[in-house]
């Protein structure tokens, strides 16, 4: 796989030299070649082909994980009613009651 990346990279160097080195062409006309004909598809092309080996190196230390030992002891949570946490873990429930309609209120009308 590398003698194919770094065959290819040659050949686009040339036409970079080839561009930038010819009567009507332009350094920026170089530098594009560079990116769009050798870099962005290179990186492109090498990202899949190592697709396989980051997918067996994520399997492997899937697999060594639970040999590492126990994980750390956590910090202890928090006594109910300290800091507004009931230490379940989930968000206390409304802080402010809901408006409740009065049936008294001025400029209110009954049906």
């Amino acid at each position: 796989m590398w003698i194919v990346a770094i065959a290819w990279m040659y050949v686009v160097l040339m036409m970079c030299v080839v561009e930038a080195l010819s009567p009507r062409g332009t350094l920026l006309g170089a530098f594009f070649t560079f990116v769009l004909y050798g870099a962005l598809p290179l990186s492109v092309l090498l990202y899949l082909m190592g697709t396989p080996l980051r997918r067996k190196a994520a399997r492997r230390a899937q697999l060594e994980a639970p040999e590492a030992g126990p994980a750390p002891a956590t910090a202890p949570r928090s006594a109910p009613g300290i800091d507004g946490r009931d230490g379940g873990g989930h968000a206390p429930t409304a802080a402010v009651a809901p408006e409740r309609e009065e049936a008294g209120r001025v400029g209110h009308r009954a049906p």
